[in-house]
């Protein structure tokens, strides 16, 4: 049962102990370092995970930004896990297992001095993983997680185009709706998705193939018979459906 639930329980453990996090954070932001605790519209993130705060207080905050940076790498270790398996191309599948899981340790270190460099490394592992699995989702028939996929995407862009053309201030309010969206997209393909919704895809490429060649040769041109056997009986499956 708990396995279950391990995404979700682990998500809401990272999400409460960051807002332990910024409710010790002493203040200070890039824009004024006399202000007083943490600002949700001017402060990043990375601010409650550094030694000092912008104010020049000791960041008591910084351990509760810690461990929660653990749970959230975690939990998206276990998301892109068990996402794979919904998976039936193998190369696909073990694209979004691996670099999924890969994602966790850099993840965690982005609290360390190579900020920068593990968010950048964490960053493209993350979104990759994401566009692979919006690539299935826009070939099945979840309309839903098709569009919001989409938003994220276009957010998380959005997102890079500020960082890019440092515009610091809205890349502070950004960065939350980013986060969000995409906490919301892992949760809600974990808990709203399974294996069915993507199992139809492998035959449906092979049927399509199948009827191309034969449009083209004429007859059933497949180059190795393993495939050939393979679409054989998806189309005899596909056919079934039919009648």
């Amino acid at each position: 049962m708990i396995k279950k639930y391990l995404v979700l329980i682990g998500i809401s453990i990272s999400i409460s102990l960051l807002i332990v996090a910024t409710l010790n954070y002493p203040g200070g932001t890039d824009e004024d370092v006399s202000t007083l605790g943490f600002s949700w519209s001017k402060n990043f993130i990375s601010n409650i995970l550094k030694e000092w705060a912008l104010n020049g207080s000791i960041n008591e905050a910084r351990i509760w930004a810690i461990i929660s940076m653990f749970f959230y790498s975690f939990s998206c270790a276990i998301f892109f896990n068990n996402f794979s398996k919904k998976i039936v191309n193998k190369i696909a599948s073990n694209f979004i297992k691996y670099v999924g899981i890969l994602t966790m340790p850099f993840t965690f270190f982005i609290a360390t001095p190579y900020h920068d460099l593990m968010l950048a490394i964490s960053n493209t592992l993350f979104w990759a993983c994401i566009i692979c699995i919006t690539v299935y989702l826009l070939k099945s028939k979840l309309n839903f997680f098709k569009i919001y996929a989409i938003i994220c995407l276009l957010i998380y862009y959005y997102a890079m185009y500020l960082y890019i053309s440092k515009d610091w201030s809205s890349l502070a309010v950004v960065q939350k709706w980013n986060n969000i969206s995409a906490i919301f997209l892992l949760l809600g393909l974990e808990y709203f998705t399974n294996k069915k919704d993507f199992a139809n895809i492998k035959w449906a490429y092979l049927r399509q193939t199948y009827e191309r060649k034969r449009g083209v040769c004429g007859k059933y041109a497949f180059r190795d018979k393993r495939t050939q056997r393979t679409a054989n009986i998806g189309l005899a499956i596909w056919r079934l459906k039919c009648f």
